[in-house]
């Protein structure tokens, strides 16, 4: 069965950083691509990084572009967000999510980092970026 469940949320003050973990299990590494999103208080969930199936390609949103990472470790079945240089506005519920895909994230395409294109969902963990 597969399941997606997150952590390392927590509360940091502004230029801060943080690591989020998403344990991944039932998922075949080479044919789920997988996400990051992210939803503040009254505002729609947005994308803000994927990966391929194959981990070769990466891509972010503009708003995080040069403070966040993600990276995977197969071996322990994690996904990975690396959060540096916190702002208020990253404020809210992280999510990690997949879709059994080749071609999301592995080409350049607009709906890479669209949630309704992915399939299975965590249930999230909070940042709050605050001073």
């Amino acid at each position: 069965q597969l399941q997606l469940v997150e952590s390392g949320g927590g509360l940091v003050q502004p230029g801060g950083s943080l690591r989020l973990s998403c344990d991944v299990s039932g998922v075949t590494w080479g044919y789920y691509a997988m996400g990051w999103f992210r939803q503040a208080p009254g505002t729609e969930r947005e994308g803000i990084s994927c990966t391929s199936s194959s981990g070769g390609t990466i891509e972010y949103a503009d708003s995080v572009k040069g403070r966040f990472t993600l990276s995977r470790d197969t071996a322990k079945n994690k996904l990975y967000l690396e959060m540096n240089s916190l702002k208020p506005e990253d404020t809210g519920v992280y999510y990690c999510a997949t879709i059994r895909s080749w071609r999301r994230c592995n080409v350049p395409d607009p709906d890479n980092l669209r949630p309704d294109e992915y399939d299975y969902w965590g249930s999230g963990t909070q940042v709050t970026v605050s001073s």
